[in-house]
């Protein structure tokens, strides 16, 4: 056997693996709506292709720091000034190729084999399996969907060991879509700081919120908060630039130079065109983003609407991201051509192959009994995938 025995326990993003058999499907000519990907369906705003190719064009095709050129770390920090109060320095700025390349070199950085992470669920698939891979330890913390699935600052404390080295806390969250109040995230921080637990602060969703919901980044509460916390941010999600791969973080100096090491010895720098790109989605004009923060919204709305008039599905109304997250419980147990679905694995695999829609299951994401949906799609093929669903259950 050649292979190691920490990329044994890992499997595959089941997301992307969903959205890559939808793909597949839709390759023979079959009609699939997708409720899978978390991408955006717009497309790159004009100002930041032009970017783009004006930096081929140029000949900006060569290295760059390794940690990113200065001119995209400049706009960041001011992003960070601007938009969430909090004042960074060059040297406390990483740019990664995608947040999840940021998260995997956080994992990397401060874990250490027989560590405890704190994982609130549910969670972003990845989680896990990068902390598995630095050899840490998750201890999960259930969340409840009538407390807006969120964890409580009570049960942080109870789900402390001595081994606990980080939190991780993602709001607005994957797969929920559930965001935390300035209130409930100085509480968390609060005990953070009496343990001394690294907060792993997980915002790529931060510019999508809904409903005058005002965002807080975590880090700003307080400067022993913002000692304490890796904010890890991107451009994927906000400026649908998911293909562009550009993801950032920002902490204390001595946490950014470890994550520059591992990244000088993997990728080196991310990709020079898109370095271009990302500093004038930051620096840019930013009404594409408002624009597509009130499409999601008015998706939003239809999409929760529609799922809690449908029999046996209950459905959480999220204030942040491109999710929802229904309960489907009440689903299973049921039959179909002889067949008990019993998991929303079971559940996802039914309506794929009977309705054409491709969903994600629960269970990944610490959640049996749930399925994800992703509403970065159009309001038509929302439309039309609901139908479908709908059917299906009445089957």
């Amino acid at each position: 056997m050649w292979l190691s025995k920490r990329v044994q326990g890992i499997q595959p993003s089941p997301t992307l693996a969903i959205e890559s058999k939808a793909k597949a499907l839709k390759a023979q000519g079959i009609d699939v709506i997708s409720f899978g990907a978390g991408e955006p369906d717009f497309d790159t705003p004009a100002n930041i292709k032009e970017a783009g190719q004006k930096a081929i064009a140029e000949g900006f095709t060569k290295y760059c720091p390794v940690t990113g050129t200065p001119e995209l770390k400049t706009a960041i920090i001011d992003k960070f000034r601007t938009d969430n109060a909090i004042e960074y320095r060059p040297e406390e700025i990483i740019v990664s190729c995608g947040a999840k390349h940021s998260l995997y070199n956080l994992f990397q950085a401060v874990l250490n084999p027989g560590d405890e992470i704190i994982v609130p669920a549910p969670y972003w698939v990845s989680y896990p399996d990068m902390a598995l891979l630095a050899g840490a330890r998750v201890r999960v913390i259930k969340t409840r969907e009538t407390d807006g699935f969120k964890m409580s600052a009570e049960a942080l404390r109870k789900a402390i060991r001595p081994r606990t080295k980080a939190l991780v806390i993602n709001s607005p969250s994957n797969p929920t879509g559930s965001t935390y109040t300035s209130d409930e995230l100085n509480a968390i921080a609060q005990i953070c700081i009496e343990k001394h637990i690294l907060i792993i602060a997980d915002e790529i969703y931060e510019k999508l919120v809904y409903d005058g919901f005002k965002f807080t980044s975590i880090a700003s509460l307080s400067p022993q908060v913002r000692a304490l916390t890796v904010v890890v941010n991107g451009v994927s999600k906000s400026y649908s630039m998911t293909g562009w791969r550009i993801g950032y973080a920002a902490g204390p100096g001595d946490i950014i130079c470890a994550m520059a090491n591992i990244q000088s010895q993997s990728t080196s720098n991310p990709t020079s065109i898109s370095l271009k790109a990302a500093t004038e989605a930051l620096s840019g004009d930013q009404s594409s983003v408002e624009t597509m923060r009130r499409e999601f919204e008015q998706r939003r709305n239809y999409i929760v609407d529609r799922l809690n008039r449908i029999k046996g599905v209950k459905c959480f109304n999220p204030q942040g991201a491109f999710y929802v997250f229904p309960n489907v419980k009440k689903l299973l147990g049921k039959t179909y051509g002889g067949t008990t679905i019993t998991t929303t694995l079971e559940l996802a695999e039914y309506l794929l192959e009977k309705a054409k829609i491709a969903v994600v299951p629960g269970e990944p994401f610490g959640a049996p009994g749930y399925l994800r949906l992703s509403y970065a799609t159009s309001l038509n093929n929302i439309t039309k995938g609901l139908d479908r669903f709908e059917q299906a259950i009445k089957s």
